[in-house]
């Protein structure tokens, strides 16, 4: 269980972060920029939360799925094998979210066009947090090129953002309330240019 006595450490002034494995990284190395960006995606889905009220229970479980990805991505190594000490994201946490999208996505109608993020306060809410997640994933494949990432890690948070974007049409009236892309709509025609 985690204790916290004391907020600030001051070990971090020196602009370095400390590491599952007790090593210390930059504060702005691939591995702490992966974790921070999993961390602004948490903090996004928790503000979608508030809005999408039925949705919260199943928003809350990702919530703590995202801390064990942060676990995750804060212990090195190349032994992605959990244990009791060790956090790891393991295939039945991304096979829980392919559930939940092809639940969601057999009540919706198939889109017939790229939708803008918004609709209702709680879709768009959910958009921002899609969004948060692909940025998530960018830094955790950066992080891949360089060193050893969990798999399942990777395959987690590519699956996040198609929940989010699926959860954000759902709670948009099942996609009635879509906002759909009109390409080129406010390009001036050839004959107005001018």
């Amino acid at each position: 269980m985690v204790r916290l006595n004391r907020i600030y450490t001051r070990t971090g002034d020196d602009g370095t972060t400390g590491l599952v494995d007790g090593t210390r990284r930059s504060k702005h190395s691939l591995r702490i920029e992966a974790i921070g960006r999993v961390d602004e995606a948490n903090s996004a889905i928790g503000l979608a939360a508030v809005a999408a009220e039925a949705q919260r229970p199943a928003l809350t479980r990702i919530q703590n799925d995202l801390f064990d990805l942060g676990a995750d991505i804060a212990t090195p190594g190349d032994d992605f094998t959990p244990s009791e000490m060790v956090l790891r994201i393991v295939p039945a946490q991304v096979e829980w979210l392919e559930r939940q999208i092809d639940s969601l996505t057999e009540r919706l109608e198939p889109l017939r066009s790229f939708i803008l993020p918004g609709g209702n306060e709680a879709a768009a809410r959910l958009h921002v947090a899609r969004a948060s997640a692909r940025q998530a994933e960018r830094a955790m494949t950066a992080l891949a090129e360089a060193e050893p990432v969990n798999p399942a890690a990777l395959a987690y948070i590519n699956r996040l953002s198609d929940h989010l974007f699926v959860l954000a049409r759902a709670v948009n009236a099942a996609g009635e309330g879509d906002v759909l892309w009109q390409p080129g709509a406010n390009r001036p025609n050839s004959g107005n240019a001018g």
